[in-house]
């Protein structure tokens, strides 16, 4: 993330801190691309992530088969509700991809939110190659990563199944062993193994999800 990022950041924290409108808390040069509700703190009150895009005119490209497309990236903003404010939590301006963004060869990802039981998770569904999600937890003034789970297909047939808990340092992979399953044919070999319980992952940290490895944190 480069200074003047941080320098924003620091701003916004400290300027934007606390206001009664959520688009009070866009940053110049950003829209709202989605906005989810729901109880971060455990509070009873409706707390509030919403997702901005950029809006920068030299991101727009013009793609042979899909027309122009906008390749402005994407950041998340977490506010918590206090009566009838909202306080600035967590700010990450740019954290992740286009939704035009190109896959290659596969499509790409198609990401989303939710709120659950105090939790954030931001889900990464890629049809039927399976899927990756991140669970965060509001907690030391930010959003941490506690938990990752992900799922490797080939179609309806699961290959493998990988959940990991940040706070007990345990990982769970279940690993189909049945070569020529059909879908709920699969015969999974249990494997556990021990992850550093270092310093958790904060979201206001994460730079690029694309290149956000769990493991090497």
């Amino acid at each position: 993330m480069t200074a003047i990022v941080k320098d924003e950041q620091e701003d916004a924290f400290s300027i934007n801190a606390r206001r009664k409108k959520i688009k009070d808390f866009v940053p110049k040069g950003y829209v709202i691309f989605d906005t989810i509700y729901g109880d971060l703190n455990k509070d009873g009150q409706e707390d509030c992530v919403f997702i901005i895009k950029a809006t920068d005119k030299s991101q727009f490209i013009n793609d042979e088969s899909r027309g122009e497309l906008d390749r402005n990236r994407r950041g998340i903003i977490v506010l918590l509700k206090k009566n009838d404010a909202y306080e600035l939590v967590v700010i990450n301006y740019n954290c992740f991809s286009s939704e035009n963004e190109d896959g290659g060869v596969y499509f790409a990802p198609e990401l989303s939110f939710e709120i659950s039981k105090g939790k954030l998770f931001i889900n990464y569904s890629h049809g039927r190659y399976g899927y990756w999600e991140y669970t965060f937890r509001y907690q030391n003034s930010d959003l941490e990563l506690i938990g990752y789970d992900s799922s490797s297909n080939s179609g309806p047939v699961i290959n493998s199944e990988t959940s990991i808990n940040f706070l007990t340092g345990k990982r769970i992979t279940n690993e189909n062993t049945n070569e020529n399953a059909d879908s709920g044919e699969e015969v999974f070999k249990k494997i556990v193994a021990k992850v550093s319980k270092n310093k958790l992952t904060k979201l206001s940290e994460i730079e690029d999800f694309d290149e956000f490895q769990v493991l090497d944190q």
